[in-house]
C-alpha cells in the first residue's frame, strides 16, 4: 500500500472534523516557519484537532529521530533511527561561501552491490517513505539550518524506490520545503524507467550517472546493475534527457588506484561522450576520488595526484568539461561511499 504523507494526513484530519481549510497553513506555517517540532506546542489551533493530530501521527512532527552526529570540517553526518528499529544516514556539508548543502537517503542499505561502496555490503532493508526521506531535510530546518541544495546521494539508489517522486513533490511544493527544482540532485547508477519518470515528472531536477567505469565488462563486475541496464542503454536515455530538457547531465566517476584511473580508462570516457550530437556540451564528469572502509575491499585504494591530474588533461583535451570533487568528511566516514548507518 502506498504510504500516504504527513502533510496529506493533517489535510485529512482537518477535514474529518470539519475544520476550515486555513488551519492546514496554520500547521505547515508552525513546521517551517516558527520551527515547531511537536503538535501539542501548537496552540494557534484548538485543543480537539491538536489531539486528533497527535493520536494519528504522534507528537512529533518527524517521523525520524537522530541518535547520534559526528562533525568534521565543514561536514556534520547524523545517524538517523527509523521505523523498524534500522538506522539511516544524512550529511550536512557547509561551503566557506555561507551554502548548505545536503546529502540524504532515499534507501536502508542498498541492494544493488556496487563493490567499492560501503552501503552495498548491506544489502536492501528497505525503499524509505515520502516522510522518511524528506524528514531528513526536516530536522535540518527545524533546527535553524537554511535548505540552499540537496541531492539523493546518501543511502540507497534513488530512482529504485518509487517514493522517490511523492519526496519530490513534497520538497518543491511552495507551501512546505519550496525547494527550486534546480536546487535538487537525483543520482543514479542507471535506472533506466526512473530516469525516464524523471525526466517526464521533474525535467529541471539535475541528474548524476554514476559511471565509474567505460568498458562493459569492467562496468558489470564493479557495478552488476550494467548486466540489466547496459551502459549503452543508459547513455541513449541521458541523450534523450537533454535532449528533453536541455539540461546538463553530471558523470559521477569513482578513481580507483590502477583499475578505473588510467590513461586508456579517460580516453574511453572521453571516447564514450563525444559524437554524442550537437548536445554533447553538457555532459560534465565529475571525478570522485575513492574512499576507502572497512567494508570495502582493501584491494582499492585512493589515485594519486599525477594520475588524477593525467586523466584530467586527456579529458580536457579531448573538449570533455570535468571537475575534480572536493572531499569533506572522509574522517568521519561522510564522504562519497562511506554511509552505512552505524554507530
Amino acid at each position: 500500500m502506498k504510504p500516504i504523507s504527513k502533510y496529506d494526513k493533517i489535510r485529512q484530519i482537518i477535514t474529518s472534523l470539519k475544520q476550515p481549510g486555513y488551519r492546514y497553513l496554520q500547521i505547515i506555517d508552525a513546521i517551517f516557519k516558527q520551527k515547531i517540532a511537536e503538535y501539542d506546542q501548537m496552540t494557534m489551533i484548538p485543543k480537539i484537532l491538536r489531539e486528533e493530530l497527535i493520536k494519528e501521527l504522534g507528537n512529533r512532527v518527524s517521523s525520524i529521530t537522530p541518535v547520534v552526529e559526528k562533525k568534521s570540517n565543514q561536514v556534520s553526518k547524523i545517524l538517523f533511527a527509523i521505523a523498524g528499529d534500522e538506522r539511516v544516514e544524512t550529511v550536512r556539508l557547509s561551503y566557506k561561501r555561507g551554502w548548505e548543502s545536503y546529502c540524504i537517503s532515499s534507501q536502508c542499505g542498498c541492494g544493488f552491490g556496487c563493490r567499492f561502496c560501503a552501503t552495498g555490503t548491506i544489502g536492501l532493508k528497505r525503499n524509505l517513505t515520502p516522510d522518511e526521506i524528506t524528514d531528513q531535510l526536516l530536522y535540518f530546518n527545524l533546527n535553524g539550518y537554511p535548505l540552499d541544495s540537496v541531492s539523493f546521494m546518501g543511502m540507497g539508489e534513488a530512482l529504485a524506490n518509487p517514493h522517490l517522486f511523492d519526496a519530490l513533490t513534497i520538497l518543491t511544493d511552495p507551501q512546505l520545503f519550496g525547494l527550486g527544482h534546480r536546487r535538487i540532485t537525483v543520482s543514479t547508477i542507471g535506472i533506466l524507467p526512473g530516469i525516464h519518470r524523471l525526466m517526464t515528472d521533474f525535467p529541471q531536477v539535475n541528474l548524476t550517472f554514476s559511471l565509474h567505469s567505460p568498458f562493459d565488462d569492467q562496468r558489470s563486475e564493479l557495478m552488476p546493475i550494467n548486466n540489466r541496464f547496459p551502459l549503452r542503454e543508459v547513455m541513449k536515455s541521458l541523450d534523450n534527457h537533454i535532449q528533453h530538457t536541455g539540461r546538463k547531465v553530471y558523470i559521477a566517476y569513482i578513481l580507483l588506484k590502477g583499475i578505473t584511473d588510467t590513461s586508456e580508462h579517460a580516453e574511453a570516457v572521453a571516447d564514450l561522450l563525444r559524437g554524442r550530437g550537437e548536445w554533447e556540451h553538457l555532459y560534465h564528469v565529475n571525478l570522485i576520488p575513492y574512499n576507502s572502509t572497512d567494508e570495502t575491499p582493501q584491494s582499492y585504494g585512493q589515485s594519486d595526484r599525477n594520475s588524477v591530474a593525467t586523466f584530467v588533461r586527456i579529458l580536457q583535451a579531448k573538449g570533455i568539461n570535468v571537475t575534480v570533487r572536493t572531499q569533506f568528511g572522509t574522517d568521519i566516514d561522510a564522504a562519497c561511499g562511506q554511509l552505512y548507518g552505524s554507530k
